[in-house]
């Protein structure tokens, strides 16, 4: 009988944890719209241009590249950036111009001085495969070349936005142990060398460093909300008032099984594009999710002070 019994628990169990995943693979898969070509592989950043045609870039490893993507994933056009080095491209954004900016300021290790910014041209004025940017160059005051500690490595970065004359850069938090919290710097958005401003800092999670990452950002083209992305949901803010982005309504957006989440997006102020990385045959695609059509879970804002 006891064995029956725990037959009867087992299965049970199972069949929820089937229930379960199954429903978070087709809250993700639900929202695919198409695969994107393999050379792409390591997607982590994407913009609309002025023409709603997508463009790509590639993590580390790649050439200083963008991709632009036709409606079938593949890749119509690519651009070299001729005097830009790829040394850990890791997220792209685009200001009411339309020029574009180029993040390479992955800093895994915490141990980069000086971290770039690319800026170019707005990308439907490029008529050849080449073009050259403004270079926006960047250092943490903070750091003043002694070790950074394991509870203060908050200099990652893989997140940023544009919002009026300045860059608004969101941390990929390595602290140890695991705090959750991203802080928001601030620099201009032209050639020049900069001190990064800390002016702000939010608490995402602390359960899993992984599940709490920040991996990419986008504003809405109306300027009025900011979506963060990490490996599970979206992050999104709304009614706050001028820069200070973590001052309004906080909602969080379920996005289904944990993937390699790095590339976020609005098409429009309702609709919001993001990619994943393939990894073993799982990802490499991209999501598009109705604002309106989608279930927010308006959360407690967790506001602590920068640190």
């Amino acid at each position: 009988m006891l064995k029956k019994s725990i037959l009867i628990t087992s299965v049970i169990v199972f069949s929820i944890i089937t229930a379960v995943v199954g429903s978070s693979i087709y809250t993700l898969y639900s929202k695919k719209v198409v695969s994107v070509d393999p050379k792409l592989k390591e997607v982590s950043g994407i913009e609309f241009d002025k023409h709603k045609r997508l463009w790509a870039i590639n993590d580390s490893g790649d050439e200083p590249k963008l991709y632009r993507l036709n409606d079938d994933g593949s890749i119509a056009k690519e651009v070299l950036v001729t005097n830009a080095k790829n040394i850990d491209w890791e997220d792209m954004t685009q200001n009411k111009f339309g020029h574009f900016f180029l993040g390479d300021f992955g800093n895994n290790k915490n141990d980069r001085k000086w971290l770039t910014i690319y800026k170019i041209e707005n990308p439907i004025d490029i008529k050849t495969n080449t073009t050259e940017a403004e270079i926006i160059k960047f250092t943490y005051p903070e750091l003043d070349g002694s070790p950074i500690q394991p509870d203060q490595r908050n200099y990652d970065l893989e997140a940023f936005v544009a919002f009026g004359r300045h860059l608004y850069l969101f941390t990929k938090n390595r602290t140890e142990p695991f705090d959750g919290i991203t802080n928001v710097y601030k620099v201009g958005d032209h050639a020049a060398n900069f001190d990064a401003q800390l002016i702000d800092s939010f608490k995402t999670c602390t359960t899993m460093e992984k599940l709490c990452w920040i991996t990419s950002a986008a504003l809405s083209p109306d300027r009025k909300k900011l979506a963060l992305l990490d490996s599970t949901s979206i992050w999104l803010f709304e009614n706050f008032k001028g820069d200070k982005f973590f001052s309004g309504d906080v909602f969080k957006i379920d996005l289904g099984i944990v993937t390699q989440k790095e590339a976020i997006t609005f098409y429009d102020d309702n609709t919001i594009a993001f990619t994943d990385e393939e990894f073993k045959g799982i990802g490499g695609n991209v999501y598009f999710i109705k604002l309106d059509q989608v279930t927010k879970v308006k959360v407690q804002r967790s506001h602590p002070q920068p640190q």
